[in-house]
């Protein structure tokens, strides 16, 4: 039997994946968590062979979701699901201790192929994500003002850059605009710069980052 703990506060997205695993994995048995707390909850009622877990939940961030389990518990194999492009989020994504990246654009088999993956001890990266860590991991590679970010204000940092609004953002990330606002003024503080248009800048200029959400 493989225990599967899936993470995601869409139903539909919930039930999309286990119709995908149950028909790829048939001794498969899923657990199902739909906000941060509600995953870390369940995660610790049993010993799970596999989390797929999203990085936008309700009530924070996937990644620190990712971080709390990887203390609980951290031989279990996370794979992160999601929206976000893999040369944007997937080396963040793996330095914090995933097995794997997957967007939700991916194929159905991708997912299938990283879970087996995993679930015989590997990590799954696709090609462009393996491309994009050997760009990190060049020898004498300076940190750039974007790796002082942390992961929530990274993710808000890009979404800034793409000429989202404060208030799009609050609503897509189920936050308040004050806490975008104090998000996006620490992430100019951090960056040392003055506004967004700085941001579209920099982002322009720093092209291994990707296109923009």
């Amino acid at each position: 039997m493989t225990r599967i703990l899936l993470v995601d506060d869409h139903p539909v997205v919930i039930e999309g994946l286990r119709q995908i695993l149950a028909d790829a994995i048939p001794d498969a048995e899923f657990g199902i968590a739909a906000s941060a707390a509600e995953a870390v909850r369940v995660f610790q009622t049993a010993r799970w062979h596999i989390v797929v877990l999203d990085v936008s939940l309700p009530d924070g961030s996937g990644l620190d979701v990712l971080k709390q389990l990887r203390a609980i518990r951290p031989s279990t194999p996370v794979v992160v699901l999601s929206m976000h492009p893999e040369e944007q989020f997937g080396v963040r994504v793996l330095r914090a201790g995933a097995s794997g990246y997957v967007t939700k654009k991916a194929a159905a088999q991708e997912l299938v192929t990283a879970i087996r993956k995993v679930r015989g001890g590997g990590k799954y990266v696709s090609e462009a994500l393996a491309e994009r860590l050997a760009d990190e991991i060049r020898a004498g590679s300076p940190l750039e003002p974007h790796d002082a970010l942390s992961d929530r204000e990274y993710l808000v940092f890009r979404m800034l850059a793409s000429g989202q609004t404060v208030k799009q953002i609050a609503a897509e990330l189920r936050l308040s605009p004050q806490t975008v606002s104090t998000h996006r003024t620490r992430i100019l503080e951090k960056m040392g710069m003055k506004t967004n248009a700085d941001l579209v800048r920099y982002v322009a200029d720093h092209r291994p980052l990707g296109p923009t959400v």
